[in-house]
Order: C-alpha cells, then sequence, then structure tokens
C-alpha cells in the first residue's frame, strides 16, 4: 500500500447495487479515503428510495461517510428530455450513455473534486489503463489514459462510455475492470454486504418497472398509422411509429380486417422485425425474416464523434481513416470496420464506419463504438 494512496480521497456513486458496493470495497482495501455517495436522479416508479437506503446500508458497513447528490432536476433536463426529444425525432436514444457524460462524469465528478476529491469511483465494468502506442503513422505516440474493454467480456460497459474525455479519465477509477460478475458477488458475500444478492438493475434505470412505450406515451401523441412489410403489403396498424426502434421483434400490430379473416395473426406467419421507419407518412415497415436484407446495413454516417484526444495530430483540419473493432449496439459482438472521419478544431468530428461485413439491426440514434484490436476503446459516435 503505497502511502500515495493512503492520501488520495475518492467518491464513490454508491447505486445500492452489488457492484458499486464492492467497488468501494476494494478501493478501502487499496488504502483510499473512500466517501459514499447517491446520486438523487429522476425515477418514477419509487426504486430510487429504495436503492438510496441500500447505499447507505452499504456506507454503514463498509464504515465510510455517505451523502446523497440530488441531481434530479439536471437529470430530467440532460438525460430524460434528450431521450424523449431523441424518440420524438424518430430515433432510438441512448439515455445511459447520456448519463455517464453529464450526470456521473459530468455534475458528480465536479462537485466531488470542489468538495475535496482526487477521483470519483463507479462499478463500471471497464479497464482504466496507459496507452503508449496508436494505431498508424496518423497519431502522435503520448501516454495517456484511456479505456479498454473489461475483463468480464458479458459485463463489459466500455460501449457506455466512449464521450469520456482524458481530463474525466483522469479523476476517474474503475475498480471492477480485472474481476469478473461472479468475483464480484462472492467478495460480497464473503465480507457480508446486504448488496451481495440484489439482482441487477434491468432496462432503462429512471423507469424502474414501468414500459418504456407507457412512459413515452405522456409526452409523444400517439398517432395511429399503417405497418406494411418491404414489399409494400399492408399487414396492420400501430398506434405511433416513434415508438419502435430498428431490429424490435415485439410488434403490438392491430390487424387488418382482411387479415383477421385470413388467420394471419393466429400463428402462420414469421415473427415480424421492424426494418424501417417514415416518420413523415406515420409508416412502420416489417421484415418477415430477421435475415432479411432491409434489417442489413454495410456503413453508416455517424455524429457527435469523440476520439481519444492522445490521438489528435498537431493540425486544424485533417482527414483520416483507419480499421477498427467495433459495435453498434451493448454486448454485440464486436466486427471489422472502417472508420473514416474528418477533424475540425481538434475535436469536431463528422465521419462513417464501414462495416467489413453487413450488420444487423442498425438504429439511427444509437452509439457506434470503436476500439483497437487489443480492446482499447477509441472513440464512437451517434447513427444517422
Amino acid at each position: 500500500m503505497s502511502k500515495k494512496a493512503e492520501k488520495k480521497k475518492v467518491f464513490v456513486g454508491l447505486s445500492g447495487g452489488v457492484d458499486s458496493s464492492v467497488a468501494a470495497h476494494l478501493l478501502i482495501e487499496q488504502g483510499y479515503d473512500v466517501v459514499g455517495v447517491f446520486l438523487r436522479c429522476y425515477n418514477i416508479d419509487g426504486c430510487a428510495e429504495r436503492d438510496a437506503e441500500d447505499a447507505r446500508r452499504v456506507a454503514e458497513h463498509l464504515g465510510i461517510p455517505f451523502y446523497v447528490f440530488d441531481f434530479e432536476e439536471e437529470y430530467k433536463q440532460r438525460v430524460v428530455d434528450y431521450m424523449i426529444e431523441g424518440y420524438r425525432a424518430g430515433l432510438t436514444p441512448n439515455p445511459d450513455v447520456m448519463c455517464n457524460k453529464e450526470i456521473k462524469f459530468g455534475l458528480f465528478l465536479d462537485r466531488a473534486l470542489k468538495l475535496g476529491a482526487d477521483y470519483v469511483a463507479t462499478g463500471h465494468y471497464v479497464r482504466l489503463q496507459r496507452n503508449d502506442e496508436f494505431l498508424n503513422s496518423n497519431f502522435e505516440t503520448n501516454s495517456k489514459l484511456s479505456l479498454a474493454i473489461a475483463r468480464d467480456l458479458n459485463k463489459d460497459q466500455s460501449y457506455f462510455l466512449w464521450t469520456l474525455t482524458q481530463e474525466q479519465l483522469r479523476y476517474s477509477l474503475f475498480p471492477l475492470g480485472d474481476i469478473t460478475k461472479p468475483e464480484v458477488r462472492a467478495i460480497a458475500k464473503k465480507i457480508g454486504l446486504s448488496t451481495a444478492e440484489k439482482k441487477d438493475s434491468q432496462g432503462v434505470c429512471f423507469l424502474g418497472m414501468i414500459d418504456m412505450k407507457d412512459f413515452l406515451t405522456t409526452f409523444i401523441k400517439e398517432e395511429r398509422g399503417e405497418v406494411r412489410t418491404m414489399d409494400g403489403e399492408l399487414v396492420g396498424y400501430h398506434n405511433g411509429v416513434r415508438f419502435y426502434t430498428i431490429g424490435q421483434r415485439h410488434i403490438d400490430i392491430q390487424p387488418t380486417t382482411d387479415n383477421q379473416q385470413r388467420g394471419t395473426n393466429n400463428g402462420d406467419r414469421k415473427p415480424y422485425y421492424v426494418a424501417k421507419k417514415d416518420i413523415e407518412k406515420n409508416i412502420l415497415y416489417v421484415a418477415e425474416r430477421n435475415e432479411h436484407e432491409a434489417l442489413t446495413k454495410k456503413e453508416v454516417e455517424i455524429t457527435s464523434v469523440i476520439i481519444n484526444e492522445s490521438l489528435f495530430r498537431n493540425e486544424k483540419e485533417y482527414a483520416i481513416e483507419f480499421p477498427v473493432k467495433a459495435r453498434v449496439r451493448y454486448r454485440q459482438p464486436l466486427f471489422n470496420a472502417v472508420v473514416s472521419l474528418v477533424c475540425k478544431n481538434f475535436s469536431v468530428f463528422s465521419g462513417k464506419l464501414m462495416f467489413n461485413s453487413p450488420q444487423r439491426f442498425v438504429a439511427e440514434g444509437q452509439s457506434a463504438v470503436f476500439y483497437k484490436d487489443d480492446g482499447t476503446l477509441i472513440g464512437g459516435g451517434v447513427i444517422l
């Protein structure tokens, strides 16, 4: 245990789950001065109160100070409203990415530093590392921080952290990057944490058990429209094209009279998958097979692109193209692709991600995230 580590104060975001609980424990073992913080954010089903109490009990068990930071209003404005506006525009936004950018490594980090913290830490499964070599001659060699895929590939959360900058990484710790979920639960059980057997949260955190469509209909008006196959056949009706996402299988289709008479909704059809959304005409296009070519893409335009700041060349504007490993949705296996980017003023990018082989279920508004062959996170962007 180094004296340097003994002097460092870490504010740990305690969510009330087992991952952040063990993250706090590991940092205590490493000699850090740990403070537990529950982030009170927007929540509509009441689970936040239970999580806050679980977090408080963990802090008490670990013998660390415990605070609650109230970011409910800011979360509503920066994450929830972002998600609602995305769906209203016909996109499939990713609120988890925005939460990490704006709340956990934005407001939480800023307040923690003002209160004397040297670092903030979370229970994310991702590795923090220094990298001294980059993809090719387009990049400078410079020892700076980067994120990399976690040891536990099933829990890796690097996909949601592509927006983090060098300044944010400088003050961040991720204790779970090199251990697996079973190991985390074993540690929690061994030290008697009340969260040891607590189930992982599913879906969008602020919704809890509330259905996404039920939530969105509070803000986006339902509008009856047609459901057609990619060949133009009318197969039913929906209540609003904005409530669907590309690749979605469970579609609440209201059958046409003709379909009812023919019994086409009684099991003689294969499942439909959302293939295309016509926002202006409010038409939902579906494909009957998940292998249908309408469900695949060979490339996508990407915007709001961020790549690791240590990869910039000292020029005001330039174009780069390089091979990467990529994914366009969470937990998707990495695939080979080529990124083509234009850099302006060192940090603002537009670009294109070209797939070596066609990819299914690519949704506009989701994140395209790219990596080096060794799992180092290069950056990402929002799919257009």
